[in-house]
């Protein structure tokens, strides 16, 4: 290669880094803890102490910070209890059902528990410098006021003493679940809460999901010998534990065993425990290790977590190449919690399930390691990022992996498209943007997350064009990784991909209800006449065949867009002329297609990745 073309090289490179880079001002605080954990197994409680230290890079002066104490939630009347209470379809994992069977009667677990079975996380001593400092629980939520601020661009250390007790498995967390799991430890330290350009996130744990600041974490944890623990990050001693080494020389004082882990560059840290634990592990051809831990409860149920292991590497390579590479060394599949729930380079999943079921949850919350652990989404805010992506990656997966003899329908997720549809007919659909604690059901918050959500993703790809979208999300990967970004950061990126203005899409279909409806109206020999019946404009494929057996595309691009998508490679496609029209206004219902040739057939976007809630007026046969 001359100089010449080595500069040229060198200059697109650097045009491509400064697109797609950081916005102008971006900046994370950062955390690095290091925890020491006492477990009694008889009390289900512990003792913590944490050092901590906090960097500011905000640009401005702290005079508080804030702990979550998520704990706190699982005691009666917390926010969480009255939110059980008064929401019309509480989710049955949390409620216990009285009365009769003609007149059923639903009550708060959490309103139930005694004493010795809620959760507290109780802070003992809060030192800021070494110096002890005033703090107050409210709730969830740990304040903790400053005698001197946190100056911008410096880092500080926080040590703090508590005591906690694990909760009766209610939600994510907790003890003895259904499936026999003794702890389930999850949001079970005091975790320094977010802040960013958009201040302090300080949510109550009332049902949804969490945001933390990216950081290191150093955990020992002192438990009984005869356990056996599954964990974020990398275990430091597996010579002297149980489980993980063969013929293991376990390590005891007082009949405790020490674990010590550690993991960099995440915002989450779980593990669970119990003595009926085993351990496998697997590794994937990008050289991440994959462990499973789990209870060998029949010879079923372990082969399925065995072959289940298998299709967890190709799961890592298949996203890696298609969503960037996974940046950790480890992820664990652990046995625990209640249903599945990702934490950073791990997962807690019921694990007595047949294998479609296991594998299905394993993926979907293996695929959480990019949306929301790779990139730090704000789930409280953008459920539907966070939700919506992942459910989006966890299909393709599935369908590529586990279902692999089945043939591929042009629209991979058609299904989801179709809970969507469902809601957004009900009257119960509300805009996607609202606060994920605070839809009206719990109906509503899960499909617009997982389902609509996922329709964004897909439909993206009908409005740039297939191969535009995978260059989208390799891309985001590429400078947003181990970042927060926003939706509106991943917009850009699409933007600047496909080199159209999507702000139009992005807000009609976050940020309202309203839905997608055309329709084929009229076909004469000359024109094909079509209407847009709702109040969301869209580009259109139109696919043309006329009586000679000869078809067209006709593409019609929306004039918002200002650009035009490529030709796409779908095999439907495949020989078809593709003829491209003048754009369509969006204050304009009405369209008209030019034909030279007696039209047999015409379908509008025949890939049906349009979500278009009345699909029956989208096709025409000539009679």
């Amino acid at each position: 290669m001359n100089l010449k073309k080595s500069f040229t090289l060198l200059l697109l490179v650097l045009c491509s880094v400064s697109i797609f880079a950081q916005r102008k001002g971006y900046w994370d605080q950062k955390v690095d803890y290091t925890m020491d954990i006492d477990v009694n197994e008889k009390t289900f409680q512990y003792d913590g102490k944490m050092k901590l230290k906090y960097s500011n890079n905000s640009g401005q002066e702290l005079n508080k910070v804030y702990f979550h104490l998520y704990f706190n939630a699982f005691q009666p009347g917390s926010m969480m209890d009255e939110r059980l209470k008064s929401i019309s379809d509480p989710d049955p994992r949390m409620v216990r059902n009285i009365g009769t069977k003609e007149n059923p009667e639903r009550k708060s677990r959490i309103e139930a528990l005694t004493p010795d079975l809620i959760g507290f996380q109780k802070i003992k001593t809060v030192k800021y410098n070494g110096s002890d400092v005033s703090f107050k629980e409210d709730g969830t939520i740990l304040e903790v006021t400053l005698p001197n601020p946190i100056k911008d661009g410096t880092t500080v250390e926080f040590d703090l003493t508590w005591q906690a007790q694990v909760p009766e498995q209610i939600r994510r967390s907790g003890r003895n679940s259904k499936e026999g799991v003794a702890f389930s430890m999850t949001q079970w330290y005091p975790k320094m809460a977010q802040f960013d350009e958009f201040g302090w996130h300080l949510d109550e744990y009332v049902a949804r999901e969490f945001i933390a600041p990216f950081g290191n974490f150093d955990v020992t944890i002192h438990i009984n010998k005869d356990y056996v623990i599954g964990s974020s990050g990398k275990l430091q001693n597996p010579a002297h534990v149980k489980g993980y080494v063969e013929n293991a020389k376990i390590k005891s004082k007082n009949n405790k065993a020490t674990w010590h882990y550690k993991a960099e560059n995440i915002h989450d840290f779980a593990w669970a425990a119990d003595p009926k634990f085993v351990v496998d592990s697997a590794k994937t051809k990008g050289n991440v290790t994959i462990y499973i831990v789990y209870l060998p409860s029949d010879k079923e149920v372990s082969e399925n977590w065995k072959t289940a292991l298998g299709l967890s590497t190709d799961f890592f390579d298949f996203v890696g190449q298609h969503f960037g590479a996974y940046p950790w060394n480890t992820y664990t599949i652990i046995q625990g919690g209640d249903g599945g729930m990702e934490y950073g380079t791990a997962t807690l999943i019921t694990g007595g399930r047949n294998l479609k079921g296991l594998v299905g949850v394993i993926f979907h919350e293996a695929a959480h390691s990019w949306y929301q652990h790779l990139f730090g989404i704000n789930e409280t805010v953008d459920e539907w990022m966070d939700e919506g992506f992942t459910s989006y990656i966890e299909e393709l997966a599935y369908q590529e992996l586990f279902e692999r003899p089945k043939a591929r329908a042009l629209n991979p997720i058609g299904a989801t498209y179709l809970s969507y549809y469902k809601l957004a007919k009900s009257g119960k659909e509300e805009p996607m943007s609202l606060l994920a604690d605070y839809y009206n059901t719990n109906y509503a918050y899960s499909t617009e997350a997982y389902s609509k959500g996922g329709v964004l993703a897909e439909q993206l790809g009908y409005i740039i064009g297939k191969q535009n979208l995978n260059k989208t999300f390799l891309n985001f990967y590429d400078f947003w990784k181990l970042k927060h970004p926003t939706p509106n950061d991943f917009k850009r990126v699409a933007e600047e991909t496909s080199g159209m203005n999507l702000k139009w899409y992005f807000n009609l279909f976050i940020n309202t209800t309203r839905t997608i409806d055309y329709a084929i109206e009229n076909v004469t020999a000359q024109s094909i006449e079509l209407k847009n019946k709702s109040n969301f404009a869209m580009p259109i494929d139109l696919l043309v065949e006329y009586e000679d057996g000869s078809r067209e595309l006709f593409y019609i691009p929306l004039r918002e867009m200002r650009g035009d998508k490529p030709a796409e490679n779908y095999e439907i496609y495949s020989g078809v002329k593709r003829t491209i029209l003048t754009d369509w206004f969006w204050t304009k219902p009405n369209y008209s297609v030019p034909v030279s040739k007696k039209v047999k057939k015409a379908w509008i976007d025949p890939t049906e990745r349009l979500a278009d809630i009345n699909y029956e007026d989208n096709a025409y046969s000539a009679q």
